[in-house]
């Protein structure tokens, strides 16, 4: 998708020369995805998730293959046609991000979640490096419309891989439910249960209020005169930073004390970006990004796994939905939130401001979300979704009981004494 966007956005710059129509081009696909991203849950939680995947992902090839045969002529590709192109990856976007992530969960065993997390979030990252560099690439040595055609021919091969996994049994329905009250009740477990509210609230909020990503292009020009090299550098130390953590994840998942790392990396993050906004030295600056995107790969790993142990099977399609709305909201509201402040209080205050926000609010949820602070995700895999948190004592308890031989429990002097 990273290259695929890559590619749209500089052939719709290339046929309008406006900087609003790149601007266009995410709200586009923005409005349908998450207008729909609810209903596409619902759907999820009643339907074949396997089959939404493929015939959604399958309408991204269409698409990828519509824009190929509208740029064969480039005298007549306009920005309405592409446009309508992305509209439709939108729609096809609201349904397939809660498929995937529920299918997901059927496909990986609980016992690995926290590594398949590593391994997905580790994918999906290196896309985000690799993907605009290729498409770059290939448009300068081939081409946009052989480009395009390229993506199309990777898409459908993804889409022939999925058709190799077997279907997944699905859960059954409630027998008389509305849709608006089986809508209702994705977002009624979300907000009854912490650990899963508190960690989609802390990644919107950390996200909203400090994302600088935006505004980077502005310190490279005017604070840190490096230039677009000096910009493309600062664009890819978050993502590189992100995929080392997450492959440390691999063969170190966060389990026991999730909750401490979690937050803890949260914090981290919110102290780069005010290092990033103090600094005036590359180096330090990308040192700041590099860093902020080692803790943000812990705390994606993270709020996977939690996402895949809070959810029950027959909810996960709806609470993978309303997680999506929270990632949709914190991205495209947070970019533009960054660029208000920037207008209203000058760039670096407004990165300044945006860390010393993510740390109260980190703070915040430390205090009002105990459970979250106190999270034991490898307990967790094993109590299943909702369950209540064990105290430290009554662990302490079960381990000594454990390390107890038959005749070493300690009713067993009483009872011996009894007989």
């Amino acid at each position: 998708m990273s290259a695929i966007a890559t590619v749209v956005a500089f052939q719709t710059y290339q046929v309008t020369g406006e900087p609003l129509a790149l601007g266009l081009l995410g709200l586009v696909e923005a409005i349908p995805a998450l207008g729909l991203m609810l209903f596409g849950g619902h759907v999820a939680d009643r339907r074949d998730r396997r089959s939404i995947i493929i015939v959604t992902a399958g309408l991204l090839v269409l698409g990828t293959l519509a824009l190929a045969l509208m740029s064969l002529d480039p005298a007549s590709i306009s920005l309405p046609g592409i446009l309508a192109v992305v509209f439709i990856i939108g729609v096809a976007a609201g349904f397939e991000r809660p498929a995937l992530t529920a299918f997901e969960a059927q496909v990986i065993p609980i016992e690995h979640a926290s590594r398949g997390a590593s391994w997905t979030g580790s994918a999906w990252t290196a896309a985000t490096i690799v993907g605009p560099a290729s498409a770059g690439l290939a448009i300068a040595f081939v081409g946009i419309p052989a480009t395009y055609f390229a993506l199309a021919g990777l898409l459908a091969v993804s889409v022939w891989c999925v058709t190799r996994i077997s279907r997944k049994p699905m859960p059954e329905p409630r027998v008389g439910e509305s849709v608006l009250s089986s809508l209702a009740s994705g977002v009624r477990y979300v907000v009854r249960h912490e650990v899963l509210l508190g960690s989609m609230a802390l990644d919107l909020f950390a996200v909203f209020f400090g994302g600088a990503i935006a505004l980077l292009p502005v310190f490279a020009a005017d604070i840190l005169h490096v230039g677009p090299v000096g910009l493309g550098l600062l664009r890819t130390a978050p993502a590189v930073g992100a995929l080392l953590s997450m492959l440390a994840t691999m063969r170190l998942p966060p389990k026991r004390r999730a909750g401490p790392i979690f937050l803890t990396c949260v914090a981290v993050f919110g102290v780069s970006m005010l290092v990033f906004g103090l600094s005036t030295g590359f180096l330090l600056s990308l040192t700041a990004l590099f860093v902020a995107g080692l803790a943000d790969g812990v705390s994606v790993v993270i709020r996977i796994v939690i996402l895949r142990v809070e959810s029950p099977e027959a909810l996960r399609g709806r609470i993978a939905s309303v997680n999506h709305v929270f990632i949709g909201a914190s991205n495209e509201l947070g970019a533009f939130e960054s660029g208000v402040a920037a207008t209203l209080v000058g760039v670096v205050p407004s990165v300044l401001a945006g860390g010393i926000l993510t740390l109260g609010i980190v703070a915040a949820v430390a205090v009002l979300v105990p459970e979250l602070r106190r999270l034991d995700l490898g307990r967790r895999m094993i109590d299943g979704p909702g369950a209540q948190p064990v105290p430290p004592s009554t662990r302490v308890a079960e381990a000594a009981r454990s390390s107890l031989g038959p005749g070493d429990h300690p009713m067993a002097e009483g009872t011996r004494d009894a007989a």
